[in-house]
């Protein structure tokens, strides 16, 4: 039997969910089916389904292809699944980095473990494939407990080398080609909220109007935040599918470019009946969906065209890198960034602290001229 992706829409509510199925008879496989359904439940996100179900097929068709079976993996088997997801091409004949590798062993240990936790494969499976380990940087809030007991976690054995480098940026003149570059208010606001307020692009796509606070004073809306600001909050069943990661709510300050943006939004919207009647700021003003929240798919390509026309790739999490990196250089607290950000935990936001080649380089040029003199 050999498993494909195949994405499941609810005829009632439609939810999209995502299963592995027989090639042949098109038959859910009942244990990733059971792990698809409480990724949904637990509220995880579709991306964070999208992304671990193939990968679990993957591990799947791998061990029948070898005539192992899956529930009874050893720590030898995840090695050789590990080497064999190192060395299979994945895009244009390249092999997997470091960071895909440990994305699909990660995926195929969560659902190993979810298995020993229904009864579906003995706990010692699960056992075998972990180790525990100090938590260094627990999340906010995060209760260590008498003694320090919970700072001991489950991490993986296998792990593969990862090459950190630092996120891919815009420049500030790329920046300004990009903005001068989009064709409608819309556009420019998105851009301004991703690159400005360092926003995922579903927790902007999931805003609606009464969370746009843009006056000096917002007491009159039963809020004590003083300034321009906009709230990211956690909501279930956005008819776009947008969703803000963790369900944490968060308060980011805006600028008075994003005010501006935002009024000129408005004014575009009103001419679209449509779209004036919609509650989401990020709406489609044209088209076949006229009026309709604006989707994930639908961001990603304003995003990516706005950028081949102006000769650069652009991507809507490459704006997020750029609003952390921006306020890292400009001298903003980690700790600030990481509450911009709604990271869970440092560890998340150390990654904006790597230093790139430029400043290597204008570190050694430095001391070299300070040596001559």
């Amino acid at each position: 039997m050999v498993l494909r992706t195949e994405k499941a829409v609810s005829p009632t509510t439609g939810e999209v969910t995502w299963l592995l199925v027989d090639e042949e008879t098109y038959r859910p496989h009942p244990e990733a089916r059971e792990f698809s359904l409480y990724l949904w439940g637990a509220r995880r996100s579709p991306q964070t389904q999208r992304a671990y179900i193939p990968r679990i097929g993957r591990f799947l068709n791998w061990c029948a292809g070898r005539g192992t079976d899956w529930k009874t993996v050893g720590l030898g088997d995840m090695t050789r699944f590990k080497f064999h997801t190192e060395r299979t091409p994945i895009r244009r004949g390249q092999l997997p980095s470091g960071k895909t590798v440990n994305a699909v062993l990660t995926a195929v240990c969560e659902f190993i473990r979810f298995c020993a936790v229904q009864g579906h494969v003995a706990h010692d499976v699960a056992a075998r494939l972990s180790e525990p380990r100090f938590l260094t940087s627990p999340p906010v809030g995060f209760d260590p407990g008498e003694g320090g007991q919970h700072l001991m976690v489950k991490a993986r054995v296998l792990k593969a080398p990862e090459i950190e480098t630092a996120p891919a940026t815009l420049t500030a003149s790329q920046v300004a080609q990009v903005l001068d570059a989009a064709p409608t208010a819309r556009d420019r606001l998105l851009l301004t909220v991703l690159v400005e307020g360092g926003l995922r692009i579903g927790e902007a796509l999931g805003l609606r109007r009464e969370d746009m606070h843009l006056l000096p004073d917002s007491t009159h809306l039963g809020c004590r935040t003083r300034g321009a600001h906009l709230h990211v909050r956690p909501r279930q069943g956005n008819v776009n599918g947008a969703r803000a990661k963790a369900g944490r709510h968060r308060m980011v300050p805006l600028t008075g470019n994003a005010v501006h943006r935002y009024r000129d939004h408005l004014a575009e919207r009103e001419t679209v009946p449509e779209a004036s009647r919609c509650d989401y700021v990020f709406v489609n003003l044209f088209g076949a969906h006229v009026g309709r929240p604006t989707t994930y798919s639908n961001a990603k390509q304003i995003v990516e065209r706005i950028g081949r026309r102006c000769g650069f790739r652009t991507r809507p999490h490459m704006m997020r890198h750029t609003a952390a990196t921006n306020w890292i250089r400009n001298g903003v607290a980690p700790d600030v960034v990481q509450v911009l950000l709604g990271h869970a935990s440092p560890a998340s936001t150390a990654v904006y602290l790597h230093a790139r080649d430029d400043d290597l380089r204008a570190a050694v040029d430095g001391t070299s001229t300070g040596a001559e003199r």
